[in-house]
């Protein structure tokens, strides 16, 4: 539990201050571009990440949203919580709804989540078109989508905005987003609930490290630049649009902190 407590409090220190938070955006952009250069110049070395079925990608990246979901639900729930009940002074009954309105970030995301992978989907439908090797004297088949394509053992070649690229930005974002609240959040340092924090802030920081090196990979190994860069910008859009804009207005989920403007949030957590 010692180790668990020192490992929170660097994290912390980095990730709850901002210090990563702030350059996060930048740093994804130039590793797109930088990664990019780095494969079309064929200066990236073959090793097993390039493969798609590699652990990390089968097992952490293709759930990317589940994962984040998860871990997000109790994390937001336990913290918004706490601090409306011993910050804000409130009530448990406004003190509940308080928690489920800045749940409500979550469907809000599955929302951006769904819609911007059904419109790559979209989109890589209608500008693609299947390369199929056809018997001879057997008339061509039109396909109409890359689903159809595969199941005939074809190749779709369509206009594939990486959907990684949008979804392990935007991930990473909304994570130190709302680790933020730790920033006015004061608990016992004996208390249970403690610890449960802890554990929920740690695992979201290792998440936040995974996300990022897979975006790396991405970057390095996968998909054309421009493929790339719209994922990316997207995902970044999707971040911005809410919680920079959205959620400062009366009618959303709120920020992580609220009723505390952004210049003016006090890291008291560690008290």
């Amino acid at each position: 539990m010692e180790r668990l407590e020192r490992s929170g409090r660097c994290l912390r220190a980095a990730l709850a201050r901002g210090r990563v938070r702030r350059p996060l955006p930048a740093l994804l952009l130039a590793i797109a571009v930088l990664g990019s250069a780095l494969k079309d110049g064929g200066l990236v070395p073959d090793t097993p990440l390039q493969n798609k079925r590699n652990p990390l990608n089968v097992y952490f990246v293709k759930v990317a949203w589940a994962w984040t979901l998860w871990l997000l639900l109790p994390f937001i729930a336990l913290t918004t919580y706490q601090l409306a009940r011993r910050q804000f002074r409130y009530g448990r009954t406004k003190s509940a709804l308080l928690v489920l309105r800045r749940l409500s970030a979550l469907l809000v995301g599955t929302a951006v989540w769904y819609l911007c992978t059904e419109l790559f989907v979209y989109v890589e439908n209608l500008t693609g078109e299947c390369s199929i090797q056809g018997k001879p004297g057997q008339p061509r088949r039109l396909y109409a989508s890359k689903r159809e394509c595969r199941q005939d053992s074809g190749v779709w070649n369509g206009f594939d905005i990486s959907g990684h690229c949008f979804l392990l930005s935007y991930c990473a974002m909304m994570i130190l987003e709302e680790v933020a609240v730790l920033e006015a959040l004061s608990m016992d340092h004996s208390s249970k609930l403690r610890v449960v924090v802890n554990v929920l802030f740690v695992s979201l920081c290792s998440l936040t490290v995974i996300w990022v090196f897979m975006f790396l990979c991405t970057a390095l190994y996968f998909h054309d630049f421009s493929q790339k860069l719209l994922g990316v910008l997207i995902g970044l859009s999707a971040w911005y649009g809410t919680y920079r804009f959205w959620y400062l207005k009366p009618f959303s989920p709120g920020l992580p902190l609220p009723n505390i403007s952004l210049s003016s949030k006090k890291y008291s957590y560690s008290r």
